[in-house]
């Protein structure tokens, strides 16, 4: 038996939640990415589920770290009915940016792309912001095909501004 059948799809094992907080530093998204990594193996979920879970993580933490001020980020995943659940929940004040950033240090950075992969991964997010704090819930589905990676690296192409 290979290492891809073993892991072919969630199991009963997925009757559990997972749950890691952590200070909002630059190192935060590494390490609940690593989190993330290892819930999907413990879990014994299909590749495509770590790559979703990794991807989705990553990009909500550094958001986290990079816009929210929060002192602390935290990372509950789930299983919520047909659907494998990520939260990422922080306590900053959150301000909307009307525009892009347009700094000169952003001109050559392939950044400003990570909620389009969470999208991309998702089938369906939900994001509540409140006076202090903000939750951010993605959901990826159990049953159905894995993304491609083609359409992945289609999905986070710049668009013009």
């Amino acid at each position: 038996m290979n290492r891809a059948s073993e892991r072919a799809g969630p199991t009963s094992a997925l009757r559990s939640l997972a749950h890691c907080a952590m200070p909002a530093s630059p190192q935060a998204a590494g390490a609940l990415r690593h989190f993330a990594r290892a819930v999907a193996r413990r879990w014994r979920l299909a590749d495509h589920f770590d790559e979703a879970l990794s991807v989705i993580v990553t990009e909500l933490v550094t958001n986290v770290v990079l816009h929210s001020g929060s002192p602390w980020v935290s990372t509950v995943i789930s299983v919520r009915g047909n659907a494998l659940t990520v939260e990422v929940m922080d306590g900053g004040c959150w301000k909307h940016r009307a525009t892009r950033r347009k700094e000169p240090l952003d001109a050559n950075v392939r950044c400003g792309r990570g909620l389009r992969l969470v999208e991309y991964y998702a089938t369906r997010i939900v994001t509540q912001r409140m006076e202090k704090g903000s939750v951010v819930l993605a959901e990826i589905a159990l049953h159905g095909e894995a993304p491609e990676v083609r359409d992945a690296a289609e999905a986070i192409e710049p668009r013009p501004l």
